[in-house]
């Protein structure tokens, strides 16, 4: 096993927004089987989304080029935005990527000041770090009619 200095290990990665460096075949591939979320999505749905978003980030591998994370975020592009589809493959997590990848979306972005959304039942303690919080009385949800 080779271990990596901390420097090194940031430089093994690249974090990018822009839109058309995202390799949708590996979007598609982790959100079709992965992700406990959103299954019900068809390839043209996801290609959609991420045409449609209103900023996307991936990770890429410096060595490769292989695109090993990925966000993607929705906004009016004055207060509010929400970020979904927000994952690291397996094999590269405990590299800081989760949160190298938080921190360009939200707070080095754009929508800095916005107020930000997310649904998920894990990685509450990673959001947590970037100011998300269980909704208060003033949140209401309307679940999605697709199970």
């Amino acid at each position: 096993m080779v271990h990596m200095s901390a420097a090194q290990e940031s430089d093994a990665y690249e974090l990018d927004d822009d839109p058309t460096r995202i390799q949708v075949d590996a979007v598609w591939e982790w959100l079709s089987t992965e992700a406990y979320w959103g299954r019900w999505r068809t390839r043209a749905d996801v290609e959609t989304q991420i045409a449609n978003a209103w900023r996307v980030v991936g990770v890429y591998r410096t060595d490769t080029g292989e695109q090993v994370g990925f966000a993607r975020a929705v906004s009016d592009g004055v207060g509010f935005a929400y970020v979904a589809d927000v994952y690291v493959l397996d094999e590269h997590r405990g590299h800081g990527l989760g949160k190298r990848l938080m921190q360009l979306m939200i707070d080095d972005g754009p929508g800095a000041d916005m107020r930000w959304t997310l649904f998920t039942s894990d990685a509450h303690g990673l959001y947590r770090q970037y100011g998300f919080t269980e909704p208060d009385r003033t949140a209401m949800v309307r679940p999605a009619r697709i199970a």
